[in-house]
């Protein structure tokens, strides 16, 4: 089996970290490392995970499964600075489809609804308990939001809790998983740290591992898609069919939360075999959000793809944890 990089071994002082916004724990597993995929073992950064918070419970059911501790069910809102453990690293993917920007005397990042708030209490969060760093994750789209005016703001809001920040787009199928998916990756680390991080030593791959590398044998019939359903769609012009067959020899599209759904009036990736048109089950969509097969789906299967679908990949986050763990542990 191949070593993706050393482990964390001999090095004596785990940094403590607190995950917002946890959900099934893709985030968390990617910073911890120790797990097996694909072939490749991703090792252990030395990190012990202090405090977890999502308000979805199950996708908490499933971070506890796998983590051995209950997430911090109560809404972020709610929650006091000071009821979280003094940590070093403060992770989390923050929801960003509420964001305005508004002008008041001068720009000033603004919400449309309680989703775009979340933000500004993960700020909040970290200027409180000032860790060594955190990670912050979200959608391209967040690069262009408000006609690009949005980001910068962000990132001022970041660095003026006293953070230097460093960002940049990552595409998981670049890292080993089979799926296009990228993701907006910002870095900060406390400014009076003696520590700078780079995306650009981070090591990328050309060669994209295909869809087929994780796809099941014998997949039971409940996973295809009827025959009145494929034929509905058939029926209409292909510009206006919503579903995408999905070429195995390549890396997948990117996947989202709504995988359960039975029909095929979305434009969610579909299988095409023998049998017809089928939709990934949730083993396949673990491994294709780049999760071990050791890692437990639990909760009934609409929640799996739910939760699934919204989680980090943790080989992508690995990537990014592993070169810089190893800088703040030299803070230690």
């Amino acid at each position: 089996m191949d070593s993706s990089d050393a482990s964390s071994a001999g090095k004596t002082s785990n940094l403590r970290m607190v995950s917002l916004f946890c959900g099934c724990g893709g985030f968390d597993l990617g910073v911890k490392g120790g797990f097996d995929y694909l072939g490749h073992h991703y090792g252990e950064n030395g990190v012990d995970i202090v405090y977890a918070n999502d308000i979805d419970t199950a996708a908490a059911k499933m971070y506890q499964a796998n983590f051995g501790q209950v997430p911090d069910l109560r809404d972020i809102n709610e929650i006091d600075s000071s009821e979280i453990p003094d940590t070093d690293i403060i992770t989390g993917g923050f929801p960003c489809q509420s964001f305005s920007v508004a002008a008041e005397n001068e720009h000033r990042l603004g919400v449309k609804d309680d989703r775009g708030k979340l933000f500004f209490e993960m700020c909040r969060i970290i200027r409180d308990k000032q860790p060594l760093c955190f990670i912050a994750e979200n959608v391209p789209g967040l690069l262009t939001a408000n006609d690009g005016e949005a980001f910068p703001l962000i990132i001022s809001e970041f660095r003026n809790c006293g953070y230097e920040v460093v960002s940049s787009i990552m595409d998981a199928s670049q890292f080993g998983i089979p799926q296009k998916r990228q993701r907006v990756i910002m870095v900060g680390i406390r400014k009076d740290v003696p520590a700078e991080f780079s995306f650009g030593t981070i090591r990328r791959s050309n060669h994209p591992e295909p869809l087929s590398s994780v796809l099941e044998q014998d997949v039971p019939e409940r996973y295809h898609y009827s025959r009145d359903s494929v034929d509905r769609q058939l029926r209409k012009k292909k510009s206006e069919r919503k579903y995408h067959i999905q070429d195995p020899s390549k890396p997948c599209r990117t996947i989202g939360s709504h995988l359960w759904k039975t029909s095929l009036n979305s434009s969610d990736p579909v299988l095409e075999t023998e049998g017809g048109l089928r939709r990934f089950t949730q083993r396949e969509v673990a491994r294709i959000q780049g999760f071990p097969d050791s890692f437990t789906l639990t909760g009934g299967g609409k929640y799996q793809y739910h939760a699934l679908g919204n989680a980090v990949p943790p080989v992508m986050i690995w990537h990014v944890a592993n070169p810089l763990c190893d800088l703040l542990r030299e803070q230690l």
